[in-house]
Order: C-alpha cells, then sequence, then structure tokens
C-alpha cells in the first residue's frame, strides 16, 4: 500500500532514494519524505503531496549531494490524514531512531497509552511513530543493540508491516523486517552495498541480486558485511536466499505513451502470447502447465473449485468460473477474498481453491489462502509478479507474466489472469474427457488468434477516443452484457469508476429489468456487450427496451453485425472467435474507452484518488 526505499553502500543515497520513490508511487501517492544521513546527523524532508512535490522540497537542500546512508517513503493513508506531519520517516522520541513502515498496526493504540504513561509524546496520528518509540523504549530497558530490540518490539505488535529502521548511534546497519507486507533487499556486488524496497524496482539497474524476506523475518544489513537474516519470534538464522531478478528497466519505463496504462493495454497482444508461450502448443494440441501437470489428482478429483481474488482479479475469476463450468463440468465458486475469510465458509480437502492476484501481496487474499490450507484445500495461485507472498504461500500456481503493471487500474492483468484461467480450464477439460478432442484443439487454434486481434482492435482507438468525446461529461453509465461477458460488464465499469470518477455500474443485461431501467432516459449512456455468440437475440432484446426509453447505446458487436448496429447510436466490432475467449476482446474497447474519458477530463490516469496499486492492508 505504501512505497519503501532505502539504501546503504559508497554511492551518494540521495538520488537512489528519491528515485527508487518514483518508482514506487504507483504503491501510494499522498504523501511522500525522505531522510538521508551525512556521516554526523539526519536530515529530513517530507510533505503532504506526491514526490514531485517533495523534491521541490529537496531541491532547495545541500544534504542531497551528501550521504551514502538514506531512506525513503511514499504513502497511501490509513492511520491518519494525509499531511506533512503524518508523512513517513518518523523519528523516535530522542530522534536517534527513524523508521519508514507499510502496514497497519492494529493494536497501536493501547502502545501508544502505555508509552505516554512512561513520558513519551507523539507529534502524529499515525501507528508508525507508535511502532518506533516502542523499538526505543525497547531499547532503552534492555541495553540491547537496534536489531534485538526491533526483534522483541515486534512480538508486541498485532497487524502487518514492512519497515526500515535505522539507529544514528549505529550509523552503519539498517534493520528491515516485514510480516504481511513485501520488502526486498537488493544485494550489490560493490563494497557490500545494499538497496531496500518494497519491490525491485528501484535498484533494478544497480542489481539483479535480490533476497525477499518471508513473514516474521527480519534482516540486518550492514555495510560490507553478509545479510543476517532471522525469524522475529525464536531468533534462529535463515539462509538468506538470494534470487536473480527478471525484471528489465525497460520494462518499468513509459517507452513513449503518455501513460503507464496507455502502454499495457497496449502490450496486452505480447502479454498474452509471454504468458502462453511454452504452455499452449496448438499445433500439437498440448497443453504443459507444472503446477497442473504435477498436480492433476488435485483438480480431476475436486468436489468443487473456489476462486477467490478482489477487484479486478475477481472479474476474472467470475470469467474463470464460466471456463470451467462449461469446459471441465465442476463446481465453481467465486467469492471475494475479504467476505471469504471472515464467514466462516465451508472448505474441505477436496476443494481445490484458485486465489488470483496481479501483485501476489493482496492481503485478503492472502489471508484467504491460510484459511484454506488450514482447513485441508489444494490452493493454486495465479499472480503475476515472481518471488510475490502467494506464490509462495500456495502448494502450486501459474505466473501471468504480464511483465511490471504500473498503472493502478489493470488492464493487461485482467486478460492474462484470463489467459492462465482459459489454459487450465482446457487443460483440464481435455483429462476429463469433457470436451472432445476436435473442440480442444479448435479452442487452441482460437487461442492462437488472440493476440493478433487485440493487435487489430487496438487500432480502432481513435474511433473509441470520438466516442469517448461524447459520453466524457455523463454523470452516471450502465453496463450490461450476459453470459461470459457480464464479468467484462463488470470490469469496464470499474475502470470508468476507477480513473474519471464517472459513476457506473455493470450488470447482467436480463438484470437490467429488475431495477436499472428505471435510471435510463436521454441522458444515460449504456454500453452493451452484444456479440454474435450465446445469448445475443436476447440482448437484442434489451437493447431495444434501451432504445425504447431513450438511453444512449453504445454497443460492443462483431463484425459484420447488422442488427444491433441499426439500433444503437455507437458501434465499436470486435473480430470474430468462439463465446469463451470474447472476453479477451470486448475489454480491449471498454479500457480505451475509459483510458480516453480520464484524460478528456484531466484525471491523473496512472495514479487515481484514493487508490493504490496493491491492497496490502486489510
Amino acid at each position: 500500500m505504501c512505497g519503501i526505499t532505502g539504501y546503504i553502500g559508497h554511492r551518494k543515497a540521495y538520488p537512489i532514494v528519491i528515485n527508487g520513490l518514483k518508482r514506487l508511487e504507483y504503491r501510494g501517492y499522498d504523501s511522500a519524505g525522505v531522510m538521508m544521513f551525512d556521516g554526523d546527523q539526519m536530515h529530513l524532508s517530507k510533505t503532504k503531496g506526491k514526490v514531485s512535490d517533495l523534491e521541490e522540497i529537496t531541491n532547495k537542500e545541500t544534504y542531497r549531494q551528501e550521504g551514502n546512508i538514506g531512506m525513503g517513503h511514499t504513502r497511501w493513508a490509513t492511520h491518519g490524514v494525509p499531511n506533512d506531519i503524518n508523512s513517513h520517516p518518523h523519528f523516535s522520541e530522542s530522534g536517534d531512531l527513524v523508521i519508514v513502515h507499510n502496514g497497519i498496526i492494529e493494536n497501536y493504540d493501547t502502545i501508544k497509552k502505555e508509552l505516554i504513561t512512561r513520558g513519551y509524546t507523539f507529534q502524529s496520528d499515525t501507528d508508525t511513530e507508535v511502532l518506533v518509540n516502542l523499538i526505543e523504549e525497547v531499547k532503552k530497558q534492555e541495553g540491547c543493540k537496534l536489531g534485538k530490540a526491533v526483534q522483541i518490539a515486534l512480538t508486541q505488535v498485532i497487524g502487518a508491516y514492512a519497515i526500515a529502521v535505522f539507529d544514528k548511534t549505529k550509523p552503519n546497519e539498517i534493520i528491515v523486517a516485514r510480516l504481511g507486507s513485501p520488502i526486498a533487499i537488493g544485494v550489490g556486488k560493490d563494497l557490500g552495498e545494499f538497496f531496500v524496497a518494497s519491490d525491485a524496482s528501484p535498484f533494478i539497474e544497480f542489481t539483479k541480486d535480490a533476497i525477499y524476506l518471508e513473514d516474521e523475518e527480519m534482516a540486518i544489513i550492514k555495510l560490507g558485511k553478509e545479510v543476517k537474516v532471522r525469524k522475529i519470534m525464536d531468533d534462529s538464522l535463515v539462509d538468506a536466499n538470494i534470487q536473480e531478478l527478471q525484471l528489465s528497466l525497460e520494462q518499468i519505463e513509459k517507452g513513449g505513451y503518455d501513460h503507464f496504462m496507455l502502454k499495457e493495454i497496449h502490450e496486452q497482444p505480447k502479454a498474452i502470447i509471454d504468458t502462453y508461450r511454452g504452455r499452449m502448443l496448438a499445433d500439437e494440441g498440448i497443453i504443459k502447465m507444472a503446477g497442473v501437470d504435477d498436480n492433476i489428482e488435485k483438480f480431476m478429483n475436486a468436489d468443487r473449485i473456489i476462486i477467490v481474488a478482489c477487484g479486478t482479479s475477481w472479474h476474472a475469476g467470475l470469467v474463470g468460473e464460466y471456463l470451467f463450468e462449461d469446459m471441465a463440468r465442476v463446481p465453481v465458486e467465486v467469492e471475494y477474498a475479504s467476505e471469504f475469510r471472515y464467514r466462516n465458509p465451508i472448505i474441505t480437502p477436496k476443494d481445490v481453491v484458485i486465489a488470483i492476484s496481479q501483485s501476489g501481496e493482496t492481503a485478503d487474499t492472502l489471508a484467504a489462502i491460510k484459511l484454506a490450507k488450514s482447513k485441508g484445500a489444494f490452493v493454486f495461485g495465479v499472480c503475476n509478479v515472481v518471488g510475490s507472498s502467494i506464490a509462495r504461500e500456495t502448494h502450486a500456481g501459474a505466473y501471468t507474466h504480464a511483465g511490471p503493471e504500473i498503472g493502478v487500474a489493470s488492464t493487461k492483468a485482467f486478460t492474462t489472469q484470463i489467459t492462465v484461467l482459459s489454459l487450465i480450464a482446457l487443460k483440464l477439460a481435455k483429462a476429463k474427457g469433457t470436451l472432445s478432442n476436435s473442440a480442444f484443439h479448435m479452442y487452441l487454434q482460437k487461442m492462437q488468434l488472440i493476440p493478433s486481434k487485440v493487435e487489430k482492435l487496438l487500432q480502432i482507438d481513435n474511433k473509441v477516443k470520438e466516442i469517448a468525446s461524447v459520453y466524457k461529461d455523463a454523470k452516471n453509465c450502465l453496463y450490461l452484457g450476459r453470459g461470459f461477458n457480464f464479468p467484462v460488464a463488470l470490469e469496464g465499469a470499474l475502470k470508468l469508476k476507477e480513473i474519471s470518477y464517472i459513476h457506473a455500474e455493470g450488470y447482467p443485461a436480463a438484470e437490467m429489468k429488475h431495477g436499472p431501467i428505471a435510471l435510463i432516459d436521454e441522458n444515460m449512456p449504456i454500453f452493451v456487450i452484444a456479440t454474435n455468440k450465446g445469448h445475443y437475440e436476447k440482448v437484442v432484446s434489451n437493447i431495444q427496451e434501451i432504445k425504447s426509453r431513450s438511453g444512449k447505446i453504445i454497443a460492443i458487436v462483431t463484425e459484420g453485425d447488422v442488427t444491433v448496429k441499426e439500433i444503437a447510436d455507437h458501434v465499436i466490432e470486435i473480430p470474430d472467435t468462439e463465446e469463451a475467449l470474447t472476453p479477451l476482446l470486448t475489454t480491449i474497447p471498454l479500457q480505451l474507452l475509459s483510458y480516453h474519458i480520464a484524460v478528456m477530463l484531466d484525471k491523473n490516469v496512472d495514479q487515481p484518488r484514493n487508490l493504490a496499486k496493491s491492497v496490502t492492508v486489510e
């Protein structure tokens, strides 16, 4: 939810820290701050606003040119409103300790009251300032080193955290710890330098070697020394597993596009290919997925599949429900992870739970995984970020290979998640014999054509832009779809809400008559997915009902459609494909439409208000 970055080494720390914050700003952007240590004292700058606002302040400071140790933070507010005082980093009362923190300390109020009785005062409303003072109090009472004080303090807190702590009286080390929120340590090649960040993007140009801490682990990072990793609860040493990063600098830059979202929309043909590359051999009629192959009996013998996810990933899961039930004939339930974990669900060892998350760090989805595992279910993860928490927590899984997605509103995550779910459904259907060989081969051939069809759709960008200009001032919109495209209607409405702040709702087309039809008048745009597959005639009837009430109809139809063209105010054509694969196409114009409306309204497309890319706290 928040972004942490830090550096200790021989280089100037400031440019590394500030550029790292820019790359992490997708994680939170309502305030930002940096601390630089010049060898004698710590210099702090922080402000409400974005990293660019912080830069305006730091550009006037001479400490930018000094110091080889620094930490930074870009915030998505939880405890305390976004303002200068609540911004991180936070000092302890003595001024000796400084901390940056991503997460929530749930019992902070109890700890705060106890610290107040011991004479502590607090400047901010944050739980983070409470934590740094707790660490200071433990250090004072126990007479111990910083690392031990951090360890003892963390055994007393309830909640989630990724932290980096520095003590100016021990200016050769940074203490890092995590529980529920991600943290990575970049291991430099020269003179024992180290980088700390919420993900690897801030240090990718300096090193390809990284250590990802597991839950309830802490690391002592000392200049010129090997990293020591310990378990927080029992102080046992853990092997510091250094992984080689697959990320490249080019992947996290805009590449000439005005926004990351637009870049990522246009990356979808390649992302879909990368997701099925090596897995789907269409000409040979083979799908190879190690995570499924090694556990095929679990899938074959499952009483049901439960899909847990949040947001866009939940919509992809809904498409997955149609895929699994239609092709593999296995019952599927799709659950909001945030509700699943709290409603005492019935889970058995005969269930397969598929957890979907772009980041692999979604807090509610992680909690749902742990619950499912405790009940004996087999848990399969679908995520994009290699080495993420969900990839490590699940029994098996599949990466989407979408590449970094920086824009807060997910685009290529959605289509690549559907691609993975399609491959699993097809593979399971083939194994169970619920899909004929000819149908299986046909689907593989059709799937292979999807990237070129997405590429063709991207070429109608100007037409979508014209439609966007007509409806950019709408106050409310409806999105309608049926069957496989009902989840696409939900996703289209979510995209518009997320980045343009226009109220929009998605519905199954037939449900329009059960309430939403009352909203329809000449000022209401209704986006209808009306491909020539599935329930086409029913959707046409729904469109006629809208037209008779003067609603403005923007229809997504299959190339060559005649009937809907005569009724709709605007028509966007998609290439023909099998009904089960149409969501990979119908979502593209809705993504473009939302993007263009948001740009025309002068909204911050990549960083919409109140949102963060990865929800790592409840």
